[in-house]
C-alpha cells in the first residue's frame, strides 16, 4: 500500500445535461388516457384529476400528470358557500395558487402573448415522479382534436426567442401551434408567430417547475382552438378538467422530455515510474520478517494495483474505486487512473 497526496490540478469538475422522455416505460408519446371515476367523484376531484397512461386498476397504472382548471373569478367550479360569495370557489383557488407559483404577485394577472384579458385556464403538471430535474424546452409537443377535422400542434416556442420570459428566477415560453420548440409560420391555426394578435399564444411552457398552462379562451376559440366550449358560469360545477381529458382520448398525443444536470467530479491517480512499485501483500512481503520473498523483485519489482482508496486529511478511507482488471506497474511504467464521481 502506498499513499500520496493529491494536488489542486488533479481535480476538476464538469457538467453534463441528460435528457429522457418522462412517460412511464420511457415510452416517447403519451398517447392512451385515464382519469379514476372514484376520483372524479370524491372531493380531490374538485381540484384535479390525475390522468394515468392505463386503465387505473391496471397493475402498471401511474399517475403522468394532472390536469386543474382555474378561473380568476372563480367560474366553472362549485362556490365554498354560495351564502357567503359565488366567487369563492375551487377554480379561483387554483388560481390564486399558481399566480403565485408562477407571477409571484397577488396583484398581477396572467399574459399570453401579451393578451390579458382571458384569465381562465388549464394546467398540466407533471408528476413529480416523472422527471428528475426540469422539464427540456423544445420537447414539448401536444397534438389535440376536436373530434372532427380540426387538430392543434402545440409546442413551446423556445427555439424562436433569444431569452425566455422570466418569472423571478422561473423561465417561461409561449405556447404555439407549432411543432419541436418553434411556431409554423402562417400556417395552422395562427400567425406567423404561432398565436392570435386578439386571443395571445395558446399558455405558458414553464419547464423549472414542470408546469403547462392552457390558455382557456384560445382553446375555446372556433377559429384558433378546438371547440373545449368551457363552462365558466359562476357557482356551477363545469367539469372542466373532465372536458379537456375527453378532448385529449379523442385522438390526442403528448410528447416531452425531461432534462438534469449531472455534476462529476473528476480525480486524477498519476502513479509515476518511481512510485508505487512494492506492495504488502504477502506474496510480495514476508509477514514474519518484513522482507522481500523474492530477491528479484528488490531491483526489478512487479506489483498489479486493482484498487484506489480516497482518504481525507483525518487518514480515513471515504472513497474506493476498483479497476476493471489489474494493471502492471513497475519501474519502467507510469499509470493514470481517473476517477469520476457522480452527485
Amino acid at each position: 500500500m502506498g499513499f500520496k497526496r493529491l494536488e489542486t490540478e488533479d481535480f476538476l469538475v464538469s457538467a453534463d445535461t441528460v435528457s429522457a422522455t418522462v412517460w412511464s416505460g420511457n415510452q416517447p408519446n403519451l398517447s392512451q388516457f385515464y382519469y379514476s371515476a372514484t376520483q372524479e367523484g370524491d372531493r380531490s376531484g374538485d381540484y384535479y384529476l390525475a390522468v394515468y397512461q392505463s386503465t387505473p386498476t391496471a397493475t402498471d397504472a401511474e399517475v403522468q400528470f394532472d390536469i386543474a382548471f382555474a378561473d380568476k373569478n372563480g367560474r366553472g367550479s362549485l362556490a365554498f358557500n354560495p351564502n357567503v360569495s359565488t366567487e369563492l370557489s375551487f377554480s379561483r383557488t387554483i388560481y390564486g395558487q399558481y399566480r403565485s407559483l408562477v407571477l409571484e404577485d397577488e396583484d398581477s394577472d396572467f399574459s399570453f402573448g401579451g393578451v390579458t384579458t382571458n384569465q381562465y385556464f388549464y394546467v398540466l403538471n407533471i408528476n413529480r415522479a416523472r422527471y428528475k430535474e426540469k422539464l427540456l424546452p423544445g420537447s414539448f409537443e401536444l397534438t389535440i382534436s376536436d373530434g372532427n377535422t380540426r387538430v392543434l400542434t402545440l409546442t413551446d416556442n423556445s427555439k424562436d426567442v433569444t431569452l425566455p420570459t422570466y418569472y423571478g428566477t422561473q423561465r417561461a415560453f409561449e405556447i404555439v401551434s407549432g411543432s419541436e420548440g418553434s411556431a409554423y409560420a402562417n400556417e395552422g391555426y395562427a400567425g406567423a408567430n404561432g398565436q392570435s394578435t386578439t386571443i395571445g399564444s395558446y399558455g405558458l411552457f414553464l419547464p423549472d417547475t414542470s408546469t403547462i398552462i392552457l390558455n382557456g379562451a384560445a382553446l375555446d376559440d372556433p377559429t384558433y382552438g378546438v371547440n373545449l366550449d368551457t363552462t365558466i358560469t359562476s357557482n356551477t360545477d363545469g367539469q372542466n378538467n373532465l372536458k379537456l381529458l375527453s378532448v385529449l382520448q379523442s385522438g390526442s398525443s403528448f410528447s416531452l422530455n425531461s432534462e438534469e444536470t449531472i455534476t462529476s467530479d473528476f480525480v486524477f491517480i498519476r502513479a509515476r515510474n518511481s512510485e508505487f512499485n512494492y506492495s504488502e501483500n504477502p506474496s510480495f512481503i514476508a509477514s514474519s520478517t518484513g522482507e522481500v520473498i523474492y530477491d528479484y523483485f528488490i531491483n526489478n519489482p512487479q506489483v498489479y494495483p486493482t484498487s484506489v482508496g480516497l482518504y481525507n486529511d483525518s487518514n480515513e478511507l471515504v472513497a474506493t474505486a476498483k479497476l476493471s482488471r489489474p494493471i502492471q506497474k513497475n519501474f519502467t511504467k507510469e499509470a493514470l487512473i481517473r476517477i469520476k464521481l457522480d452527485f
